[in-house]
């Protein structure tokens, strides 16, 4: 049976230029991304050994490079590419992401957007 521990990062922030609309792509807003990721950590743990283990801090710089990156329509895709960057880490084995769009360009008052998805290896 394989172990699925979670390290998770909570509350990345970024300016991005994503969405439908004219002004999103020229103005930006700030989008805020939460990742939770499966794993096994035993290994990294016995050895105390960072290379058995996924590294947050790179993950996060990675996140914010996606989100500050080539510009997409739908939060949809954004969420995909960020979790393929995460799954693209050996240790990792699942992930679940969540966009957050608070700026989203909505007429009634509201607190936030947000697309949540699972991904996982095949």
């Amino acid at each position: 049976m394989i172990r699925v521990d979670r390290v998770a990062l909570r509350g990345v922030k970024a300016r991005g230029h994503h969405g439908v609309f004219e002004r999103e792509r020229v103005e930006g807003q700030t989008f805020i991304v939460d990742v939770d990721m499966g794993l096994d950590t035993g290994p990294a743990a016995v050895g105390d050994d960072l290379g058995k283990t996924v590294h947050y801090g790179v993950v996060a710089e990675e996140v914010v490079a996606v989100v500050e990156g080539e510009p997409v329509d739908l939060i949809e895709t954004l969420a995909q590419r960020i979790a393929d960057t995460c799954l693209a880490h050996e240790a990792v084995r699942e992930v679940e992401v969540v966009v957050h769009k608070p700026e989203a360009p909505i007429t009634v008052p509201f607190d936030d957007v947000t697309i949540t998805i699972k991904r996982s290896r095949a």
